[in-house]
Formats: C-alpha cells, sequence, structure tokens
C-alpha cells in the first residue's frame, strides 16, 4: 500500500507503538485486512526511511513484524529514528514545561526579591498533551521518566544523564 494517507497523529505518536497494536490486532484476527490498512497508514510518512519495516508491511509478514515489535519492546533492536527523534523531543518539552512549573512556584508570595527565596517543591507535573501517551509510556519503559501516578511524571532522579 504505497498511496496510504497518512495518519494525523504521525509526528506526535510513536511508529513502533502503532505497530505494536497492529501486531495485537492480527495474532487477535490473522484474516482481517484492516490492522494491514492502519500499519501501511502509520508508515506513510516513514517509508522512504524504514524501508525494512515497509517491505514486511508491504508483505503482510505477521511473523516479522511480531518479531520486530517484541525486539523494539527488549531493547534488542532500536526504535525507528522518527520515534528516537519523538522521544528526545517529548523529554526536553517535559524538563521546559516542569522548569517553567517550578519557577512559576517560585516567584509566588513569600518568595520575593528582597527574601532569601524559596525552592519549588514540585517534582513532576502531567505531561504535555501534544505528544500521545504512547511517548510517555514508552518513556517510563526506557526508565527516562518515572509515573507517580494520576497522570503525573517525574524526571528519573538518580542523577545519570538520558
Amino acid at each position: 500500500m504505497t498511496n496510504a494517507k497518512p495518519s494525523p497523529e504521525t509526528h506526535t505518536a510513536l511508529l513502533s507503538a502503532r505497530l505494536g497494536r497492529v501486531a495485537k490486532k492480527l495474532a487477535a484476527e490473522p484474516a482481517n485486512a484492516q490492522p494491514w490498512d492502519e500499519a501501511a497508514r502509520a508508515l506513510a510518512y516513514v517509508r522512504e526511511k524504514e524501508q525494512e519495516l515497509a517491505r514486511i508491511v508491504d508483505a503482510r509478514d505477521q511473523a516479522a513484524l511480531e518479531k520486530l515489535v517484541a525486539d523494539w519492546g527488549s531493547g534488542a533492536l532500536q526504535l525507528p529514528e522518527d520515534d528516537r527523534s519523538t522521544l528526545k523531543s517529548a523529554v526536553k518539552a517535559f524538563r521546559k514545561s516542569l522548569k517553567l512549573t517550578q519557577l512559576d512556584d517560585e516567584s509566588g508570595i513569600g518568595g520575593g526579591a528582597m527574601s532569601s527565596g524559596k525552592r519549588s517543591g514540585i517534582v513532576g507535573i502531567a505531561p504535555p498533551a501534544r505528544f500521545a501517551p504512547d511517548v510517555w509510556e514508552e518513556l517510563v519503559r526506557q526508565g527516562r521518566l518515572v509515573e507517580s501516578g494520576r497522570g503525573i511524571f517525574e524526571l528519573r532522579s538518580d542523577g545519570t544523564p538520558d
């Protein structure tokens, strides 16, 4: 399917997560063609960069797709280039949003310019909504963020770089 219409969520969702959902649907209903159409739409923007993935989807090779998804999940294989770029952008946006939230908290009453100021107690925030939930779940899986409940995430606090 080289002329599949791209999905509008392509640049904020993870291709690997979308293809993981496709693999699950295919495992439940191997004869269903709809998941392959979803895979082709998800792949539309990156078809040229991800030629092996395009070959798997075009051939409708369920076993190869399942292995690829499993390898991504285990870390045995790097995520697609666009996914890595999306994750990097999401972490950057998260850090910026957290920093702004902390600065806003620190600038409140009681932390005036003539006082010693106060440190913000905010360590977690709801992540920027422009990224799909799959992005935040993948960052937690990778250990780059920690989910603290109720939709709040924190940066990993062990001091190691990402």
